[in-house]
């Protein structure tokens, strides 16, 4: 394909408030909000979290205490540490982000000024590259979403800023062969050779980030920006363009992430999960991104990045060591973060819906995968703390991203431990039962927080419910993925646990390849294959706790039940007909399942002729 560019080079609009003028005021590097406010916010943060960490781990050891320290005390007193941090943050983060959502006049400008400046009447000026990478994907599945984003950006009258780009890793040659296929009918079609430029690698150096590393290399002086999509992403034209407007008013801004939420799904397990995490999300990212500022995420998608500091300043670093920490970053994203704002760049998180999507995994064994592949590229970071020149904030946010698994089997050896703490204080008189129970409760409701706090958003905001599908469906919604959420969760946290004392072992490898992305039946010999250790564990935990405390066993279930009900758990909710039910009777259905934006729309009726030409000759 010819990598000739017709589009015109203009100079980017410059910056409303002279450069100067940003050090002067103690403004963050973009001129976005004073440093000394975010300052005062990441103290207050700070105080609350360790505040109410404190407090917690005194209850703790009052429960611990009673009768004496045992090392089964000093053990689960040690793993509270590393398993407790992420849950308070949740809540103080979703608690601030529901005082910004209801108890503010304007919370988005507080958490997000910048977001002003993507208002119609901006003329464009910046041109911008979307990249959709690919590995051994369906080649017929990722066109149909590009092209769905390309007729919502054409449809906005700004689309000869945009050129498009299929950067693929593929190494199966027949799925080759149908992206060479696909990317040549529509290259004819659109009638202009250099809107649309395929490029297929012949090996997967550097995984994904080496693949935007090498668009970054050939092409990237001709683009102000670049917009990088999975397989799987989807954004509408109007929010791109409104995305780019900010990037434009901003020369600083160096990333800008969109919140991306879930997509209408067939899948019982993606409709439930995108159920709970569209209503967690929302809240939490609006905390977060209040004190976190211009230290924001990078999640490696549906994200605006300026392309000449990243080429410049977010080269990654081959680990050393041999795999798996040793090598190339797996979670490459949110080191190219911490690079960017190391570089005197903002990067910032968009924390409203607004157009931009993805799938999630059919199967709960699909996600899990996905989950240990961030797991261990994360784990990764622990070999990056000592970079010169981080902010304090970045060092935080490297660590903590460590934290956020490292915390899971610090939760499974605590679960693990409570039959022994049952025999140590069976017979213990004046016992704190009642402390012990309050604090259990307590965790609980912290745990769940987030999502807490995005269903009571929803309630309580004039004609949200009707968006769900009324208040009947989503109260039926809210309890289901409730339960979902605790039996999900033990799965994936005892799936992590195994894992990473696999790499410790160096029994535990991680691949990067195509995902499944349609909904898709599990056997029971799949299932089994994959989850027989949690059955074990479980049993383990039930056998012992009848015996010794029917009581303990049933306050509990929340935590435990998912490791019996495992592998009927990823059956039932990998099954199509359960998802075929829910859709039917509009359950855990999200507000584009009761009315479909364009972009979502046209997907789904490129889906129902997809066995039309010319998609069917290339595929």
């Amino acid at each position: 394909m010819t990598d000739t560019v017709t589009n015109p080079r203009v100079a980017p609009t410059t910056f409303p408030r002279p450069a100067q003028a940003v050090d002067a005021l103690g403004l963050t590097p973009a001129g976005i909000e004073s440093e000394a406010v975010l300052r005062r916010r990441r103290l207050l943060v700070l105080v609350l979290n360790s505040t109410t960490l404190a407090v917690l781990l005194l209850g703790l050891a009052h429960v611990l205490g009673a009768g004496g320290w045992s090392a089964a005390d000093v053990v689960i007193a040690v793993a509270f540490l590393f398993g407790a941090p992420w849950t308070v943050l949740g809540f103080w983060n979703a608690a601030i982000g529901l005082w910004l959502l209801h108890g503010r006049r304007d919370g988005l400008a507080e958490v997000a000024p910048f977001a002003v400046w993507g208002e119609e009447g901006q003329p464009l000026t910046l041109r911008t590259a979307v990249l959709m990478t690919l590995r051994n994907e369906d080649p017929a599945r990722a066109f149909r979403r590009l092209r769905a984003v390309k007729e919502s950006l054409d449809a906005t009258g700004e689309g000869v800023w945009f050129d498009y780009f299929v950067l693929s890793d593929t190494n199966d040659p027949q799925v080759a062969a149908a992206e060479e296929a696909l990317a040549s009918a529509w290259t004819r079609e659109i009638g202009e050779p250099a809107r649309l430029t395929y490029r297929r690698r012949s090996d997967n150096a550097g995984f994904k980030a080496g693949n935007v590393r090498d668009f970054c290399e050939r092409w990237g002086d001709r683009y102000e920006l670049m917009l990088p999509l999975d397989a799987d992403s989807v954004m509408s034209g109007e929010s791109i363009l409104s995305m780019a407007r900010m990037m434009q008013a901003y020369p600083k801004l160096g990333i800008l992430q969109s919140l991306v939420v879930g997509m209408p799904s067939r899948s019982a397990f993606a409709r439930i999960f995108q159920f709970g995490m569209r209503q967690g999300m929302r809240p939490y990212t609006m905390g977060s991104a209040w004190w976190g500022g211009d230290c924001g995420p990078f999640w490696g998608h549906n994200a605006l990045v300026r392309v000449a500091p990243f080429r410049e300043h977010c080269h990654l670093p081959v680990l050393p060591g041999k795999a798996p920490l040793g090598g190339a970053i797996l979670s490459h994203d949110q080191v190219e973060a911490v690079l960017m704002r190391r570089a005197g760049y903002e990067v910032r998180v968009l924390p409203v819906e607004a157009g931009s999507y993805e799938e999630n995994p059919p199967t709960l064994l699909d996600y899990v995968k996905r989950d240990l592949r961030w797991c261990l590229g994360n784990l990764q970071y622990l070999k990056l703390m000592g970079l010169a020149g981080l902010k304090p904030m970045s060092r935080f946010q490297l660590a903590w991203a460590v934290l956020m698994f490292l915390g899971l089997p610090a939760w499974t050896l605590m679960i693990a431990l409570v039959p022994l703490k049952v025999v140590e204080d069976h017979a213990l008189a004046g016992y704190p039962a009642g402390v012990a129970i309050g604090l259990y409760c307590v965790f609980l409701a912290m745990y769940l927080s987030p999502k807490l706090a995005g269903f009571l958003d929803i309630l309580i905001s004039k004609g949200a419910v009707a968006r769900y599908g009324g208040l009947p469906r989503f109260l039926s919604s809210m309890a289901i993925e409730l339960v979902f959420a605790f039996l999900q969760g033990a799965v994936s946290s005892f799936r992590t646990t195994v894992f990473m004392i696999g790499l410790v072992f160096g029994r535990s490898r991680i691949g990067w390849n195509g995902q499944a992305r349609d909904a898709h039946a599990l056997s029971f010999a799949t299932a089994f294959a994959g989850l027989w250790p949690h059955l074990l564990f479980g049993a383990y935990l039930f056998a012992t706790l009848a015996v010794l405390s029917p009581s303990v066993l049933l306050w509990s279930l929340p935590m435990t039940a998912g490791y019996v009900l495992a592998i009927p758990f990823a059956m039932l909710t990998a099954l199509p007909a359960l998802g075929a039910w829910l859709e039917r009777r509009g359950l855990c259905g999200i507000p584009e399942d009761f009315e479909t934006p364009p972009v979502l729309a046209a997907i789904a009726q490129a889906e129902e002729l997809r066995d039309e030409p010319p998609l069917r000759a290339a595929a």
